[in-house]
């Protein structure tokens, strides 16, 4: 977002002049992330999680460029391919637990940042669209996720793909020929691994085009804020450098000492045992799950257990239920009809986003445990409470809700009120 007190970019260097004049790439970073973009003071680091996503995002970019340069992508040798980059590439250990364990960390940052915008109303206008893209990104992440934990062609990932490609068999007319064009056969095998080798290396890049597509729509109306109280004047603002440059720096130096213990010392603590074990056909484990950031959609996948009405199959009810579960984000700056933003001073809809954050964790918990009971009638429960959050509390508490008093600006909720009204008039 401009302001008329932003600083603006002027080159000194002879050669950073003319740089400037053919090709203004400084000018570009100075605008984006430097002096010449002002954010609001209050961020608190909640706001960190954007910036440690996109340091996720290169980790998994760089060591997976180096991983597929040491990958086959045949059922043959796929999976003594990742044994050789274990045991015989230099540091491909490394790179490998790396890479599956960012994997995690991407969906941590993610999580905690979509969480964020849930509480603080980041997705309300004039932002609309940075949440739109966001979710965007969310959904490709998934995708890519999916992909990559079929690679390894161990147990879990084979039977990892043939369950959750065979979900699209249970869209009527077209579902028998929809799962067998994505296996490229009646069965995941050669094809199957190729055509998804292909597509998880060229997503993140998809993703990268998207980040970039998010960042300029942030950069539009701005940053939002803890208060959700718009910018009113330059007391309002610090540049985003030097002072979130470093708030980032150091949020990230905990993020990387966090990753390095399980990336070090325990590095298949989020895995499972019987991805160890080369994929068989002829042997179903005995406890099919996906990784655990997709349990908490696994558990609304699984929570229908009946046809409705004997005309359509539960399967088919799952299966929506659970891009439902994601695609009703995209309608929460609609559903969400409150005028006051942050859930710092909406009272009762700060009560249901912690029941809501409660239930996905119940959701997760049941998604990662067997398909019996009781767990299977509490992730119905909980399933049923997702949906009314989303489709009936969200627009109900937006309409009834009494907020509590906002403060008059950004500067007000930091200084206190005499304090603002004194930095304000020296602005």
């Amino acid at each position: 977002m401009s302001f008329p007190w932003a600083k603006t970019y002027t080159p000194k260097h002879p050669f950073m002049v003319w740089m400037d004049e053919k090709l203004p790439l400084p000018r570009l970073v100075y605008n984006a992330v430097g002096g010449g973009y002002e954010v609001p003071r209050n961020l608190n680091y909640f706001w960190n999680f954007g910036f440690l996503a996109g340091l996720c995002l290169v980790i998994q970019i760089v060591s997976g460029i180096v991983l597929a340069m040491h990958y086959g992508g045949d059922t043959r040798v796929a999976f003594n391919s990742t044994e050789h980059i274990m045991r015989d590439v230099n540091y491909g250990w490394m790179l490998r637990y790396g890479h599956a364990n960012g994997a995690s960390a991407f969906f941590v940052v993610v999580y905690a940042h979509i969480f964020r915008g849930f509480y603080y109303g980041s997705y309300k206008a004039p932002r609309e669209m940075v949440w739109l893209l966001g979710v965007v990104i969310f959904l490709l992440m998934m995708a890519t996720a999916f992909m990559g934990y079929v690679l390894p062609w161990g147990q879990m990932s084979y039977w990892g793909a043939q369950v959750i490609t065979g979900l699209f068999s249970a869209i009527p007319l077209v579902g028998d020929a929809l799962h067998t064009w994505l296996l490229g056969g009646f069965a995941p095998d050669n094809a199957t691994l190729n055509r998804f080798f292909s597509l998880h290396y060229l997503l993140p890049f998809v993703i990268l085009g998207v980040i970039i597509l998010h960042i300029w729509a942030l950069h539009i109306p701005g940053s939002s804020n803890p208060t959700g109280v718009e910018v009113k004047s330059e007391s309002d603002t610090v540049p985003f450098y030097p002072y979130f440059v470093a708030k980032d720096g150091w949020t990230i130096g905990l993020f990387l000492i966090i990753y390095s213990l399980f990336v070090f010392f325990m590095p298949n603590a989020l895995g499972h045992p019987d991805n160890y074990i080369p994929a068989n056909p002829m042997q179903t484990p005995a406890h099919i799950v996906p990784e655990w950031y997709f349990w908490p959609f696994y558990a609304i996948l699984r929570s229908f257990t009946q046809d409705w009405l004997w005309i359509v199959p539960a399967k088919l009810m799952g299966v929506l239920a659970m891009f439902a579960a994601i695609l009703v984000w995209f309608f929460l700056p609609w559903l969400d009809r409150s005028p006051v933003r942050s859930g710092s001073y909406r009272p009762l809809y700060r009560k249901f986003f912690w029941v809501l954050v409660f239930d996905v964790l119940v959701l997760g918990y049941c998604g990662g445990s067997p398909a019996e009971q009781p767990y299977v009638m509490i992730a119905q429960i909980a399933s049923i409470y997702y949906f009314l959050h989303f489709f009936v509390i969200v627009p109900v508490v937006s309409s009834i809700e009494r907020p509590d008093p906002l403060p008059f600006s950004i500067t007000e909720s930091v200084l206190g009120h005499e304090s603002a009204a004194v930095a304000e008039a020296q602005a």
